[in-house]
């Protein structure tokens, strides 16, 4: 027996849209779940020729402080590959293009309680080109060697889920 939804109803709220679902579990007992469709997104892992990683040192109102990441972004289009919007937010974020890049896959930051789904990538081959942020985006690029990231991340300084993943991801693809 399947899970089944006797109601559904969504509401949107500002960029994310809450929807609430009445269903009947394949037990026969009804329960209501709620979740937040959120758009789907990328995140960068770029990492120059001398092996630093390109970081970002971001305000972040949700959590009211500024929170160490890696280049990330939102797929506003549907039709838009993920490898296109990774491209363009690299460059708008660090002012950085990349000769190469590699797809780490994707994952659910939180698939209990959201739709997102994130697609990681590495770059390589980074060319200096221009910054171009956004009026909401409050931001510092900073080149961390890797044994000051891996520093951050032990002491749970670098907290970004994705820009985690993305991290987690190459090293097991790579090593």
């Amino acid at each position: 027996m399947t899970w089944k939804i006797e109601s559904s109803t969504t509401e949107k709220l500002g960029r994310f849209k809450i929807t609430i679902d009445e269903v009947i579990l394949p037990n026969g007992d009804e329960t209501t779940f709620s979740f937040i469709d959120v758009a789907k997104g990328v995140c960068i892992l770029p990492i120059t020729n001398q092996g630093d990683v390109l970081c970002i040192k971001q305000y972040r109102h949700a959590v009211k402080s500024w929170q160490w990441e890696l280049p990330a972004g939102m797929i506003d289009t549907a039709d838009m590959p993920p490898m296109d919007v990774a491209k363009i937010e690299l460059e708008e974020e660090t002012g950085y293009l990349a000769e190469h890049w590699l797809d780490l896959g994707s994952f659910y930051p939180s698939q209990g309680s959201t739709t997102e789904e994130v697609f990681l990538f590495a770059a390589t081959g980074l060319i200096p080109s221009e910054q171009k942020l956004e009026a909401s985006e409050q931001l510092e690029v900073h080149a961390l060697p890797m044994e000051e990231l891996k520093t951050l991340i032990q002491k749970g300084e670098f907290k970004d889920g994705a820009g985690l993943a993305a991290i987690l991801r190459y090293k097991f693809m790579t090593d």
